[in-house]
């Protein structure tokens, strides 16, 4: 550890910044961007605290779920997601929108043991008896959730390796139940110590396929078609993209980050934890053994283009950092929703969304020619360009073949010659 490590953690954000500045050597302009961009709020989130990084945020338009209209806020830093979201939602509406039912909402505790290769049947024996005893002391340790409608609802017992996991299914109600569901199974693994268990671990799992969200989908060739090709044809390739996706993992893995570009925009803006809600969607993705795209289009016998994607969203409206950030409670003033439930079927329409746009803009132009067009606009902002020059600069980098920064530059000069 270098010195100016030691207690750093003990500063305050003001301190911090300047011992950091003096063992850097850091240039005033960075030091002054970093306290421009502070803040309390992010002081007391994290831990050895700097400054906020900002992500911008825009809106999502014209996404008709479950014959509701939503406009929906997404927070990320790639320019073409939010473009392709709205996109995609236009040409679902105008064929009647996306369907997306109730989805059950239990998230998992685990409580792992490690028994003995002879002491393992009787173990199991043992927790198959006691499961409502189990299930009473995971409540006794967080009542109000009882008291609201939820709570340890069911026990379950899996036998991974040499392993026991008991299962706690929990409804966490409205909330992201993270703390909740971490506070219940540590009691029960707790409880089990003290009947003479070896007890591993007591912790949430993120794969909650207890939670699991379908949206799906129907359009009508017409929405599909370009300038170029065919609705019909559009369609096909869709469909069989679709299909390359079930079977390659290479294409399955890009096939399903459009989709998660969508809805981890849609979790940052809704103070969701999107890393969890990223790892549960990818365990789902392997859940047979082979890693598979998360959505799956057809052509249907009456001239349609059916998409469905059904992954994990144990999403929550309220707890964690949702009720700390104002911005947080004016984007679901902004989207209009309120419960966990109606934030579930929302996100995986957002998600399947992003990947019809996607997917369309593969079958037909290519993916770069919709993304080179918005890179641009960020290779404008980076050469120098200003708000009125970057419209003006973008058109002028769309006529050339090969792009780069120093053409960038060249370019703009000229601009401001003219």
């Amino acid at each position: 550890m270098n010195d100016w490590q030691h207690g750093f953690y003990k500063l305050t954000a003001v301190e911090r910044r300047a011992r950091l500045t003096e063992a850097l050597h850091l240039p005033a302009t960075v030091t002054a961007l970093l306290t421009t961009n502070g803040s309390a709020l992010g002081d007391q989130l994290v831990e050895n605290y700097l400054t906020d990084y900002p992500v911008p945020e825009g809106l999502a338009l014209n996404l008709l779920v479950n014959g509701q209209h939503y406009q929906i806020p997404m927070a990320v830093e790639e320019p073409s997601v939010i473009a392709a979201a709205s996109n995609g939602a236009q040409r679902v509406a105008r064929s009647g929108g996306f369907t997306a039912p109730r989805q059950q909402r239990l998230l998992v505790g685990q409580v792992v043991l490690q028994p003995l290769a002879s002491e393992r049947a009787t173990a199991l024996t043992w927790l198959r008896d006691h499961q409502d005893d189990l299930l009473r002391v995971a409540n006794a340790a967080h009542p109000s959730m009882q008291r609201r409608g939820g709570g340890a609802k069911k026990l379950r017992l899996r036998t991974p390796g040499d392993f026991i996991s008991v299962d706690l299914l929990i409804d966490v109600c409205q909330a992201m139940g993270a703390n909740s569901v971490n506070t219940m199974a540590e009691a029960v693994g707790q409880h089990l110590r003290q009947q003479g268990f070896n007890v591993l671990t007591a912790i949430l799992s993120n794969y909650a396929m207890e939670s699991l969200q379908t949206a799906e989908c129907r359009l009508d060739f017409s929405a599909l078609a370009t300038k170029t090709m065919p609705g019909s044809e559009v369609a096909e390739r869709i469909a069989s993209l679709s299909a390359l996706a079930q079977v390659d993992p290479y294409r399955a893995a890009t096939h399903n980050k459009g989709i998660m570009n969508g809805i981890d925009a849609v979790m940052l803006a809704s103070g969701n934890d999107w890393r969890a809600i990223e790892a549960g969607a990818h365990a789902y993705a392997s859940r047979d053994g082979q890693y598979r795209g998360l959505s799956t289009w057809r052509l249907t016998d009456d001239g349609k283009l059916a998409g469905q994607l059904t992954l994990p969203l144990p999403v929550g409206v309220v707890g964690g950092s949702i009720g700390l950030n104002p911005l947080t409670k004016a984007n679901y003033q902004i989207s209009g929703i309120q419960t966990a439930e109606e934030l579930a079927a929302v996100t995986a329409s957002v998600g399947l969304a992003q990947n019809l746009a996607a997917l369309r803009a593969l079958a037909s132009s290519g993916i770069q020619a919709g993304h080179m067009k918005l890179q641009y606009r960020s290779l404008a902002i980076s050469v120098g360009a200003s708000p009125t020059e970057v419209p003006v600069l973008v058109k002028a980098l769309t006529r050339q073949n090969h792009v780069d920064r120093s053409l960038a530059k060249q370019l703009l000069d000229e601009i401001r010659k003219d």
